[in-house]
């Protein structure tokens, strides 16, 4: 029976064949030890001298790191292992054998590991962070679909900048110049026009010349639109289903938190409701704190952001930001024209911003103001223009990146080990 180290749960006291990698081996006298990994998992196959005889042994013994093979045994309960079972090996078939594997079972350095991702996406650790990314992405269109959403995917490439920034990739697309996608915000308000509530998940880009542990330059994006819903109602739905998806990492990825020394108590607290202050009250408490580098009117900063976390065991929106900051399509507050209608979710133990929303503003009147004061001129707007003009209703959004969602859950540090293939300043390669 040929079968896959995740279903090997299925098969207690059978034989099975499995293709496999060895990640490593130790042996002890005349018992083997083998770490066998097939994608889907990791278990141990242990070779008894006594059992297989002396060429098979001998055999096992030789097999070198990341050689393949179809290994065939026995299917046994083992208490002590994480993972619960391990394989008593019978025979081995070596499909092929690996000389000089690079990343070795001792400490490698940052950019060498980095140099070789395409073959240090193979360890355990980076396969329980990308079993964790998976399970995200699974449990969001689990929440979306359950939620009445509808998928729809905007375009890579546009015309103009969805924020008016101008930290944007150029391409020449035939006679005119267009942009790679920095989100897909604008073009998901259109479908929420026609669907009433959609969702996107693809692959955004910034420009930025960044290094810190919080950005990649090409990462993932989660963007729902929802029309007939404002800010607050928005708001709700954002901490749901953050709290729908640390749920579901708890109860699917369990082993692969564990294989991370991952805090699971800290992911327990992510449930809603979620605390919620606004930007005028945050700088009150930074204040408090000590921290005289911000003034009402400026962007918070790292330090900031985990300064106002640490206040709270769960999540914290930070809400009513000064207009001047953000966006040009985000809804002044009718009470307070200042500030606008929006809310960022800082994640706790310093991962920062997760989520970044508001309700957009929905009067033509007004949005041909924003453009006015934020020259947003010629053709390249005025689709985005008429979603004003035929049949506006008030409608809300946000986004939630992958990768700092992923880094978060998982415990990592630096979310360069969250994307299988980041792209970082200094990094285009593999």
């Amino acid at each position: 029976m040929k079968t896959t180290i995740n279903q090997v749960k299925h098969y207690v006291g059978q034989d099975v064949t499995i293709g496999a990698w060895l990640a490593n081996k130790r042996s002890s006298g005349k018992i083997a030890f083998l770490q066998l990994r097939d994608g889907t998992g990791f278990m141990q196959g242990v070779v008894v001298k006594s059992a297989v005889g002396d060429e098979a042994f001998d055999q096992a013994k030789g097999l070198t790191q990341e050689s393949s093979m179809h290994v065939t045994g026995t299917i046994v309960e083992d208490a002590r292992s994480p993972f619960g079972f391990e394989m008593q090996v019978k025979e081995i078939e070596i499909i092929h054998e690996a000389v000089d594997f690079p990343i070795t079972p001792k400490e490698h350095g940052t950019e060498f590991l980095m140099d070789h991702r395409h073959l240090w996406l193979r360890s355990k650790r980076q396969h329980a962070v990308m079993q964790i990314r998976n399970e995200i992405i699974r449990a969001t269109y689990q929440f979306f679909n359950e939620q009445g959403f509808i998928k729809i995917d905007p375009p890579i490439l546009t015309g103009s900048s969805a924020e008016g920034t101008t930290e944007l990739f150029h391409t020449q697309y035939f006679d005119e110049e267009a942009y790679l996608s920095q989100s897909g915000q604008l073009y998901m308000e259109a479908a929420a026009m026609a669907f009433g509530k959609v969702f996107s998940f693809g692959p955004t880009f910034r420009a930025e010349k960044s290094k810190t542990r919080r950005h990649l330059i090409e990462f993932w994006m989660m963007e729902p639109e929802m029309a007939f819903m404002d800010h607050e109602e928005s708001l709700v739905v954002q901490e749901e289903y953050v709290s729908f998806i640390a749920q579901s990492v708890l109860e699917n990825c369990r082993l692969e938190l564990d294989t991370l020394d991952r805090d699971i108590e800290k992911l327990k607290e992510v449930q809603a409701p979620f605390p919620r202050i606004t930007y005028t009250e945050a700088i009150e408490l930074l204040e408090k704190l000590g921290f005289d580098d911000i003034k009402w009117g400026e962007d918070f900063g790292a330090p900031h952001e985990t300064a106002i976390a640490e206040h709270f065991d769960k999540p914290v929106f930070i809400t009513h930001y000064p207009k001047d900051i953000k966006a040009f399509y985000m809804k002044p507050d009718p009470e307070n024209p200042d500030v606008v209608l929006c809310a960022d979710l800082i994640a706790p133990e310093g991962y920062g911003e997760i989520v970044g929303g508001s309700q957009r503003i929905d009067d033509l009147e007004l949005m041909k103001q924003r453009y006015d004061e934020h020259n947003l001129t010629g053709d390249a707007y005025k689709w985005y223009l008429e979603l004003r003009q035929y049949g506006s209703v008030p409608h809300s959004g946000f986004g939630l990146g992958l990768e700092r969602t992923v880094a978060w859950f998982a415990g990592v540090e630096h979310v360069r080990e969250t994307i299988p293939f980041p792209r970082l300043l200094n990094r285009l390669y593999p």
